[in-house]
């Protein structure tokens, strides 16, 4: 089983923006040590929370002090931008650091209308054709040349719902998240029956995402994946997705019933909790999901507690393999 890391460069109560996009460097050099198989960035714009809105320029500063993980996006919004730049972003990235860059795509717009209007986001749902669009310049089809003239870097579609779909019939891997992951499986069934094989691709690759937190005790894991939760609900609650706040700060008790039953429900939709639990839920996950690779999208408050979880996971797999 593959593992790899999803860093959204979330930035902390009390600390700037700067330190979040280097905490995220040193993660992905951490990563690298630890084993991981990839380490993607995210793309948000305007949100006080996550400092990173330009992942190929974030995976140029990962690239050069990493040497072996693979990098990439997860994912550049492709409702975001022109299609030609992104093909030029990562053929240059493919220069830079060749056989290491993956393309991760959505189609998720601002996730406010002031941010939709500053990105010049358009209503129509172009992303299909958008994708289309992109893959031509990369496999040097389209009507103009990207340079530099690289082979294409794999392309990867971030799904729900729909984009499963799309992925399919492009015949591409595809990166599963959210509410997805805890059904039936018939939509990734799906994906799997309708898939197109290329010669890249011959076969569908299903990856999962979700938030996936390992510690010495469970109260010590829900401790962990407290900041990230309670940052969700306030998000529902003022449309602004906040800086992680230390657990300590948070009086759950005290809020209204809708936040905690907000902070309850994004704790339930990762896994967290002590080796042995975590393994279980993967397991279990797993089987549901025929999943290919483990997307780990954790966050918490702590640094240094981030990056012993970060171990913690890493060791579990590896003991999995071995035994």
């Amino acid at each position: 089983m593959l593992l790899s890391l999803l860093d959204r460069s979330r930035t902390r109560d009390g600390s700037s923006d700067a330190t979040a996009l280097h905490a995220t460097i040193d993660r992905a050099v951490n990563a690298e040590k630890l084993g991981y198989h990839r380490f993607w960035v995210a793309e948000h714009h305007g949100v006080p929370g996550i400092a990173s809105g330009a992942p190929p320029v974030l995976l140029a500063a990962i690239g050069a002090r990493t040497s072996s993980i693979r990098i990439g996006s997860g994912g550049v919004m492709l409702p975001n931008h022109q299609p030609f730049v992104v093909a030029e972003q990562f053929a240059m990235l493919e220069v830079l650091y060749p056989g290491r860059v993956d393309a991760g795509v959505g189609r998720s717009v601002g996730f406010t209308e002031p941010v939709r209007r500053a990105l010049r986001t358009g209503a129509a749902d172009t992303f299909t054709d958008d994708l289309a669009e992109l893959r031509s310049y990369l496999d040097s089809t389209g009507p103009v040349t990207v340079r530099p003239a690289v082979p294409s870097p794999p392309v990867y579609v971030l799904a729900t719902g729909q984009g499963l779909a799309v992925a399919a019939e492009a015949g591409l891997p595809v990166v599963v998240g959210g509410p997805i992951l805890y059904g039936d499986g018939s939509a990734i069934d799906d994906y799997r029956r309708r898939f197109r094989p290329t010669e890249r691709n011959p076969a569908p690759t299903v990856i999962v995402s979700l938030d996936i937190t390992v510690a010495e005790t469970a109260s010590r894991a829900r401790e962990l994946v407290l900041p990230e939760a309670w940052a969700m609900a306030q998000s529902r609650r003022t449309g602004e997705f906040p800086p992680l706040t230390p657990a300590s700060n948070i009086d759950l008790a005290a809020a209204p019933t809708r936040v905690r039953d907000r902070v309850e429900k994004s704790i339930a939709a990762g896994v967290h909790g002590t080796p042995d639990m975590v393994a279980a839920q993967l397991d279990r996950l797993i089987d549901r999901t025929g999943a290919d690779e483990i997307l780990a999208s954790t966050s918490t408050y702590d640094r240094e507690a981030l990056f012993d979880a970060d171990a913690a996971l890493m060791d579990l797999v590896q003991a999995s393999l071995s035994s």
